[in-house]
Formats: structure tokens, sequence, C-alpha cells
């Protein structure tokens, strides 16, 4: 499958309401290719001129920006009756499915590292926000769709916040184009539930309900029903996150506080005001922030950190196996006793330890839906089998 004879798709990544995304290669001359991400608008929406007009619009800006920490637009285009974007290929995962991977091993992302992504994608923000024309005119950029799923982390430890070329579009759609706005409430300004024209202080307040997401693994506004939701983003209570997360300093807690705000007039002015905020933050509490910390969350998340750990283990056990045998040509094949030691692996569980009896990623679930548990509430998981040597290595070097 090609579009419009430019670009190779390779496999299909995502699906939604509004758009699909696919991995492909960007073809150029002597057979140069390129790894780029297209998201191609649906049908459906084609058919919607005011929502095509928008898209143009600020496909066309979103093209002029270009930031670390934005993921950069190539190209738009028309192709088999749909418009598509060829955007920067990031390789890693959304913010989102960090959050889930968090919720189902009941943790919530370290306060460093949440303030560092926080941080990061507000230094992308305000950069859009102070974007200006060929001519120097203010170009009055908001995103208008901050949330989880729009920042991405590389698995080089990057934060990129995406889809600048839609988020505006996608507001202007009424709200019967099906699978479009729904979801989308949660991170909401309270300006724009009261039907005022939000500027860019309403990216601010959105970013600051998704660090306080990371924070205590915790939705700030989700209701039942989108209705639910709008109420509680309209009434813009905000608990005291240090009830939700003792780690939280209060310092931390007062900068997540200011850009919740209602009232704009008493946020944060700029999204660098933010960002200099929690840098400041991190020197004052000696925390140490890195893209290291960034790149183990997408390895966990993504499920590689575990397949590499599978993979030592197994390293080990061989190599133990191997030293035994040309020791003592006579000892048995198989796992020697553990130590008794607290932090060693029981050596009698290693087809559990190893994971290899489920290497599949599990389903994504809401961070709503999955809290923490209360500090010292104990886990008890079911007994392992315990396999023989002779079964681990059938297994580990099956063909």
């Amino acid at each position: 499958m090609e579009f419009a004879g430019k670009y190779e798709i390779v496999k299909k990544l995502d699906a939604g309401g509004m758009a699909e995304v696919y991995v492909a290669k960007s073809l150029g001359a002597a057979g140069i290719t390129k790894t780029v991400a297209i998201k191609r608008v649906l049908p459906h929406l084609s058919s919607n001129e005011k929502f095509i007009r928008m898209f143009l619009d600020e496909a066309r800006v979103g093209m002029k920006l270009s930031h670390a920490n934005i993921v950069q637009v190539f190209d738009v285009g028309e192709a088999q009756g749909s418009y598509y974007i060829v955007m920067e290929f990031v390789k890693g995962v959304s913010l989102r499915k960090v959050l889930d991977v968090s919720a189902q091993h009941y943790r919530v992302v370290p306060v460093a590292t949440a303030v560092h992504v926080a941080a990061e994608t507000a230094r992308g923000l305000g950069y859009a926000h102070r974007a200006t024309d060929e001519d120097g005119h203010p170009l009055r950029i908001v995103h208008r769709d901050v949330s989880p799923p729009n920042i991405l982390l590389s698995d080089q430890g990057e934060v990129k916040i995406s889809d600048f070329g839609l988020a505006k579009a996608a507001s202007q759609l009424e709200r019967t184009d099906p699978g479009v706005v729904k979801g989308k409430f949660s991170y909401l300004a309270p300006e724009a539930i009261d039907g005022l024209e939000v500027d860019h202080r309403a990216d601010i307040f959105s970013l600051g309900v998704v660090l306080f997401e990371m924070l205590t693994g915790r939705r700030l506004f989700l209701g039942k029903t989108d209705y639910q939701t709008v109420q509680l983003v309209s009434r813009c209570h905000v608990p005291p996150i240090g009830l939700l997360n003792p780690q939280v300093p209060t310092l931390l807690a007062d900068i997540v506080q200011k850009a919740l705000v209602r009232d704009r007039d008493h946020r944060y002015q700029s999204a660098e005001e933010f960002a200099e905020a929690l840098t400041s933050f991190l020197y004052a509490a000696s925390l140490k922030a890195t893209s290291k910390q960034v790149a183990d969350l997408v390895a966990e998340a993504s499920g590689k950190k575990r397949r590499r750990a599978t993979v030592k283990l197994a390293q080990d056990f061989v190599r133990e196996e191997l030293l035994r045998s040309l020791s003592d040509p006579s000892a048995p094949v198989g796992p020697s006793p553990a130590p008794d030691r607290s932090d060693s692996v029981d050596t009698r569980n290693w087809i559990d330890d190893l994971g290899l009896d489920d290497m599949a990623d599990q389903s994504h679930q809401d961070a709503a839906h999955r809290p923490p548990p209360l500090p010292g509430t104990p886990k008890t998981p079911p007994p392992p089998p315990e396999p023989s040597a002779s079964g681990f290595f059938r297994k580990f070097f099956k063909k």
C-alpha cells in the first residue's frame, strides 16, 4: 500500500475515532528511504468541509514548527479520498501507555521523572505559543488537546508533543461526529466548558492535569458520563496531592495547584514560566531527572526491559550449568539450589521468574480504574509451578 507513490506503508500502528496511524517509508531517489509516521484522517471525516478546512490550516502551521519537544510535520497530502499528515516517527510509546502499565503494577511515575516529562512538554508548548510567521506576526497557536496519548516518549528518553495539526480542527467538530470528542473532556480547561475563547493558558491547565495524573496514578476529572466529567471540570475541585501520594513534596504540590487554578489569570501565564517552576523544584529538592529515566520507563512499558532481563537470567543459568559440568562431569544437569539470600532468585522457579509462560503484552487499562493500593497492602500472587531443568531448556531453546 502506498500514499501518492511517495510513501510505502510498513504496518498499521493504531486507530481512533478521528484518524489511523501507520509506520511508513518515505521513498527517495536512488532507493534512499526514511521511516516516518503517517496519520490518515478517517474517510467519514473527509466529507466534513469545516473539519478539513481547519485541518489543512493547522497542518500548514504545524509544518512551520521545529523544536526538540514537538513531533515534526514533514508533509500534508490527499490519497484514496482521505487527507493525511506525514510526521516524524518517534520510536517509543505514548505517556498513556506508560500510565497504563504503571497502573497495572500499582505504581506511579517517579516524582523526578514526572516533573521532567512535564517540564519538557511545557518547553515544546511554550515554543509553539510564541511562534510567528515569516513577517514576525504571532501565530497564536493553542494545542487544545494536551493529554497523555499526545505526549510521546522515545526509547532514547526524548519527550515530544504531537498532533498540533489536528487539535484545533478536532475542536471544531460537532458532537454528532462519532467517536471524535468522546473522552477528551477530562483534560479541558474550565474556560472551554464555559464557552470562552481559549488561549495558551488552556494548554497549561491541561498539562497540569497530566502532571497530576502522573504523580497520583488517578484521573483528576473523570465521571461516569461525559456530562459528569464536564461538571467536574467546571467545578475544578483539585484534591491535595499529598493525600494521594505522600512522596510529593509541598513545593511541587503548590506548583501543580497553581497550574490548575480555575481563574486563568491566576495560573502560570506562560508555558515557559511553568517549565521554569518545575525545573527550579528539581534543583531545590536535589532530585536528578534525565532522559535515561524516561528511557527506562519506555523500556518497561514496551516490554523490552522484561525481555532483556529474561535473556540475562537465561545466559547466567546456562553459564552456571556449563561451569558445573566442566568442574564435575558427574554432576546432574539442572538448577542448583539458590543461596539463602533475600535478594536472590529462587532457581526452582525458573520458568516463572523468566516470564517465559507469559511474554504477551497485557491489555491497556485506564489508570483511573486501577489506583495504587494503600501503603503496606500485601500482594499474594499464586504459587508458581516447579518446572524441571529439562523442561526449561526445551522451552527456552525451542526452535
